[in-house]
């Protein structure tokens, strides 16, 4: 058991600081794409799979879909508490709040298609409320600083244990809320406000609602798949799933760019 987690532990953090550092590599474009993917829900599900029944599995990813309200809430809650607290206390605020919304959230009825309704409605709202705001955008200079590298790894790997352990004694839905608590969002904004100010951590806590689209289209696929379908192939759809989103939403952002682009060479 303790050599099973043991390898738990070390290839979720593997897999977590493996993308963060090519995120700082490559810049913050890629970077976004990268950080979209399930790297954290990946790992999570890949061992839950081999070791669960697939029923257990697709309820464990419907409790991750309805998980990723409260990651809304999170995100809102952290851009708006930080203009006004430190960056210890509005992480204590948002994480806190997490946790109420994971619960509230995991009491809705119906299945896939409900939560993927109200998900929708709910990031049009949470992203009209963040543009009210107009964050600046900033830009930081973010070198590879280790330290921060392997207490994301570390502390990835350690819910992924925890989740996977649950999923055995507790409701797969717990686990599935546990396996998608936003630790990387946090110590992500709690390192970006610490070092650069608060301004840096909200207009980047700000941005990472979309790219939540990705880790919404792995869970909601692993949901109607798990209890279906062989492990291998529910879990490479889910993959799939979470990739193709996360190349729309990189493909809209060039877009973006050149039309920007576009305009300021035309005035």
């Amino acid at each position: 058991m303790v050599t099973l987690l043991l390898i738990k532990w070390l290839a979720t953090a593997s897999v977590v600081i493996g993308v963060s550092l090519a995120a700082v590599r490559l810049g913050p474009g890629i970077g976004g794409v990268l950080a979209g993917t399930p790297i954290v829900l990946g790992p999570g599900y890949f061992f839950m799979l081999r070791e669960q029944p697939g029923g257990l599995v697709a309820d464990a990813a419907l409790g991750s879909l309805h998980a990723m309200l409260a990651t809304l809430a999170f995100c809102l809650a952290f851009v708006l508490a930080s203009g006004r607290f430190g960056a210890w206390a509005s992480a204590g605020i948002s994480a806190g709040l997490w946790w109420v919304a994971a619960a509230v959230a995991n009491a809705l009825p119906g299945g896939v298609g409900l939560a993927l309704i109200v998900f929708l409605a709910c990031l049009a709202m949470a992203m009209r409320r963040l543009r009210s705001l107009h964050l600046a955008s900033v830009s930081v200079s973010a070198p590879v600083r280790w330290v921060d590298l392997l207490l994301r790894g570390s502390l990835a790997g350690a819910i992924v244990c925890l989740a996977t352990l649950l999923v055995g004694t507790w409701s797969p839905a717990v686990s599935g809320m546990v396996l998608s608590f936003p630790i990387g969002m946090l110590t992500i904004a709690l390192t970006l406000h610490q070092r650069y100010g608060a301004a840096a951590a909200r207009a980047t806590l700000a941005s990472t609602q979309l790219g939540m689209l990705s880790l919404v289209a792995f869970s909601a696929v692993l949901a109607l798949s798990a209890d279906t379908l062989p492990p291998t192939t529910a879990f490479s759809l889910a993959v799939a799933a979470a990739l193709a989103t996360s190349g729309a939403l990189w493909a809209r952002q060039v877009v973006g760019w050149r039309c920007a682009r576009t305009s300021r060479k035309s005035g």
